[in-house]
């Protein structure tokens, strides 16, 4: 697809997520996740807003043929996305806020990037643990906070300037999590024992400032459908000289984007912590 040096991405969003954002972003992110569920050939593991399938695969590779693995998401476009990455998987339509599994099913349950849209995230969290095993494991992942990640806190002081409150809070959207008291403060209302938060750094990589742009102007949950053709090639030029500092020697940009990692066990006590 060459949507991006069109400007526009002629893709379903769920599309554009596992062509263009997955390997910029969220690929490198499932098997840490996994490993910081301690995930281990031969369990049970559930994906909570699973999207087009990334980390929920990378589940699948670490249980092995003697273990399996379901991936919950409310979007159909991203089930029909993940249905086409893998058949082995067993991929299912439900809210994060409500699953449709009974108690102490799973050995662990891990979800990535989706914490940030959920309706209600305490009462995900213990919808999560309801459905653990005694003894079971959760990893939960999210965006640290905005100003931790230099290239998009760049973009959105370019759209605040040009476009204003709306459109950057749009885009600050995915990082709104990004507090580790916040987290926390979740855990302890989900009842969520021993709750500690990780940081973790990892990279977005883009071909060009352009497929960069391109990319967030075509994702539904931030910048979709909110600039029009003149406001984006505005937004095209004014990004250049913001996102030149993140150009590396072969010319891509790349920057680092912090993570925030949310780990438990249903087993364990009543005390929360941070970790650096």
């Amino acid at each position: 697809m060459s949507g991006n040096d069109k400007g526009r991405v002629e893709a379903s969003p769920a599309e554009v997520y596992e062509e263009f954002f997955v390997p910029a972003l969220f690929r490198q992110w499932g098997p840490r996740v996994v490993a910081e569920a301690g995930i281990v050939p031969g369990e049970r593991v559930l994906d909570v807003a699973c999207g087009t399938g990334v980390l929920a695969c990378a589940a699948a590779e670490r249980v092995g043929p003697g273990g399996s693995v379901v991936g919950l998401d409310p979007n159909p476009q991203m089930l029909a996305v993940a249905r086409r990455t893998s058949g082995a998987i067993e991929w299912v339509d439900g809210r994060a806020e409500s699953l449709p599994f009974a108690d102490d099913s799973f050995d662990a349950v891990v979800s990535q990037f989706g914490m940030m849209f959920f309706d209600d995230p305490p009462a995900a969290l213990r919808e999560m643990l309801r459905v653990l095993k005694p003894g079971g494991r959760l990893a939960v992942a999210v965006c640290d906070a905005l100003e931790h990640s230099p290239g998009y806190a760049a973009l959105a002081e370019v759209l605040q300037r040009l476009f204003g409150e709306k459109v950057a809070n749009a885009f600050r959207a995915p990082f709104v999590l990004g507090d580790v008291e916040r987290l926390l403060g979740f855990c302890d209302q989900a009842a969520v024992a021993e709750a500690r938060v990780m940081r973790h750094d990892g990279l977005v990589r883009f071909p060009s400032i352009k497929a960069l742009v391109s990319t967030e102007r075509a994702c539904a949950w931030t910048l979709g459908g909110l600039l029009d053709d003149a406001q984006f090639q505005r937004l095209q030029e004014a990004a250049k000289p913001a996102l030149r500092p993140f150009i590396n020697a072969e010319g891509r940009i790349e920057f680092v984007m912090p993570v925030l990692i949310v780990t438990a066990s249903k087993a364990s006590s009543t005390e929360c912590g941070w970790v650096a």
